[in-house]
């Protein structure tokens, strides 16, 4: 890991452990795995996954990103929550435990803050994870300074949603993660560019992901599903929140449409969308050099800010005359962030 004292940060991104070091946190549902990377003394930044990942298959392309890591651990401690059962080597939750709910799920991580003695944090979560931060930063308002979603719900599952999930479900319970499990769950994830086809094979990021969907036990994604298919729908709530907002979706996300109806629902003085083009559900993963500049600018509304400020770097894809003008007014949060859309050119990688 990089030296992150004083008032610059090198990330040697062949020194940096991105599994970084993991807790056992008890709570009233059950262990919890929080694998802590950085320096404990700074703000926090709480992950969350999306389903039937953890923090190395749903994160670890951004943190890949050289800029985008030394923007994050510059300013934060990070925190990587896993869902239930989901982080290496866990061991099968007992069927007989009590299931629990979306509800608990957020309970738990007021349990993991009062565990590490964090106040208020910064939130990350992707789709499913996405759902679990923002209803807990409905429920304990005063422990979130803000909140950045990718490809986010916010409804109850609707009818094809259940029944897709309870399809799925089945398969998990009788079948264990087989081979239409994983297909249908990489559809999910990612655009059908980067999953490949006939002529045109899986890209790395797919097959990594294969990979490590075969390390779950299904029995802990099946209950890890089974809550988020029966979740409430928490759309009355998000004008409510206290807390900024930032939203990433991919245009070929299955959720696209969630992301932008949820967008209607934030105060717009406090929220932005950023459309990503080409680009599935986990923008963290395919397309993740197109978060940076947008992070960013957000930070910036907390003094926060990327070490090396002189210029825009060359791996960065955006600049600032990528952002909408309004983009940079500063407003009451500092900056008013307006929706935007990324254009990434398909040859630009991190």
């Amino acid at each position: 890991m990089g030296d992150s004292s004083g008032d610059s940060v090198s990330v040697d991104m062949e020194g940096v452990s991105l599994r970084g070091k993991e807790h056992l946190v008890q709570t009233r549902h059950g262990y919890l795995s929080v694998a802590v990377l950085g320096d404990q003394d700074k703000p926090a930044l709480v992950t969350y996954p999306d389903l039937a990942l953890n923090h190395m298959s749903c994160f670890q392309g951004l943190f890949f990103c050289p800029e985008a890591c030394s923007l994050l651990l510059h300013n934060f401690c990070i925190y990587h929550i896993s869902p239930p059962g989901h982080e290496f080597g866990a061991s099968a939750i007992s069927l007989d435990d009590p299931a629990y709910s979306t509800d608990d799920l957020v309970d738990q991580i007021a349990e993991v803050l009062n565990f590490f003695g964090l106040g208020a944090v910064m939130c990350m979560g992707v789709t499913a994870g996405a759902y679990i931060l923002t209803q807990f930063a409905m429920k304990y308002r005063s422990r979130v300074m803000g909140l950045i979603l990718v490809s986010p719900i916010c409804k109850a599952p609707c009818w094809t949603e259940w029944l897709y999930n309870k399809v799925m479900s089945n398969l998990l319970y009788f079948y264990g993660m087989c081979g239409v499990v994983k297909e249908i769950l990489l559809k999910r994830y990612f655009s059908k560019e980067v999953r490949g086809g006939v002529q045109v094979p899986e890209s790395d990021i797919v097959q990594a992901c294969r990979r490590s969907l075969d390390e779950r036990r299904s029995s802990n994604v099946w209950r890890f599903l089974e809550a988020i298919n029966g979740r409430p729908n928490i759309s009355d709530g998000l004008r409510k929140l206290q807390c900024r907002s930032l939203i990433f979706v991919g245009e070929n996300s299955p959720f696209h449409s969630e992301a932008l109806y949820m967008t209607s629902k934030l105060d717009r003085r406090f929220s932005a969308l950023v459309e990503v083009q080409a680009c599935g559900s986990m923008v963290t993963e395919e397309q993740p050099h197109a978060m940076l500049i947008p992070l960013e600018y957000f930070l910036m509304g907390y003094g926060l800010y990327r070490p090396s400020q002189s210029n825009v770097s060359p791996r960065s894809p955006l600049s600032p005359s990528c952002i909408a003008p309004e983009l940079l007014s500063p407003e009451s949060m500092g900056l008013k962030l307006k929706p935007i859309k990324t254009r990434i050119p398909h040859d630009i990688s991190c």
